[in-house]
């Protein structure tokens, strides 16, 4: 295709096309200074103008003029304002089904239905047999039109493993016990059995969330703080319970049983003599006066 050579009469048609882009425009000033000429087709060209309009930085007037062949005037097409490199746009649009993230939904907000969800898969379907659907609706649960296909277990368990309630989580990189031994996990029914549960702590962050088997945290159902050094300083105990002082009974025997067997005839003599005790003495003295006699006390 052959190069498409410049216009001279298009070319010099400026004021003309800024003329055109202040009449489009909310005022005159907002078109600013002439930024150039590209020639879009044979005696086809676009004038752009600087847009100076508030809010519109980077934007510019985009006037299209157009000429007969072999004609000397230049007529206007079009004139538009269009985004220049440096301009403030939009995001592209995205449509509402595709734009929804999860934890975006609210109360009274309702998906679309996806006939086509590769995450399910068709469930138990009716018969005519009306025994054999209550014994798959009724006993074996099965009443159900969709159920989760193999996909849709694979994702959830990966992004569940993955989360904030997997082994990789902060919290449970800092446990000390993994869920699969703590006596608060409720395992899940079906094929996740082995790998997810739900935690029933009250005290545990997981509460009512389902965590991995190899998550955990610090409320697991067989640790303990451990003790910390008392903020007293350690002293001897004025009396210590836990010593005991060791009596052999053999060699203690009583002195008074040693000294009657030991003493001599001069000393049994002597412990006869000894003075006798008040009490004694009053006795002897009332057992011996006459009858009627006062005995002094």
């Amino acid at each position: 295709m052959p190069a498409v050579t410049a216009d001279a009469v298009l070319d010099a048609a400026v004021e003309l096309a800024r003329a055109a882009a202040q009449d489009v425009a909310v005022s005159p000033d907002d078109v600013g200074e002439h930024l150039g000429v590209v020639t879009e087709t044979e005696r086809v060209v676009s004038h752009r103008f600087v847009c100076l309009a508030r809010g519109y930085r980077g934007w510019e007037w985009t006037v299209t003029l157009a000429r007969v062949p072999r004609g000397r005037t230049a007529t206007v097409s079009e004139a538009e304002l269009l985004p220049g490199a440096d301009s403030i746009l939009a995001p592209p649009w995205v449509p509402w089904s595709e734009r929804l993230q999860p934890g975006d939904l609210r109360a009274g907000d309702v998906l679309p239905f996806l006939l086509d969800d590769d995450r399910l898969e068709p469930g138990y379907e009716a018969t005519d047999d009306e025994d054999a659907d209550a014994l798959a609706v009724v006993e074996l649960g099965l009443g159900r039109e969709r159920v989760l296909s193999a996909r849709g277990r694979a994702d959830a368990a990966e992004r569940w493993y993955t989360g904030s309630h997997g082994p990789t989580a902060p919290v449970a990189l800092t446990a000390a016990a993994p869920c699969s031994t703590c006596a608060f996990l409720l395992p899940l029914a079906g094929s996740l059995r082995t790998v997810f549960g739900v935690c029933a702590n009250e005290w545990s962050p997981d509460d009512g969330r389902v965590v991995s088997m190899d998550h955990g945290c610090g409320a697991h159902s067989q640790t303990d703080v451990e003790q910390g050094p008392s903020d007293w300083p350690e002293s001897e105990p004025a009396f210590d319970e836990r010593r005991l002082e060791m009596v052999d009974l053999a060699t203690e025997a009583p002195e008074a049983a040693v000294d009657l067997a030991t003493e001599t005839p001069g000393e049994a003599v002597d412990r006869a003599t000894e003075t006798p005790d008040p009490a004694v003495d009053l006795a002897t003295e009332i057992a011996e006066a006459e009858p009627g006699a006062d005995v002094e006390q």
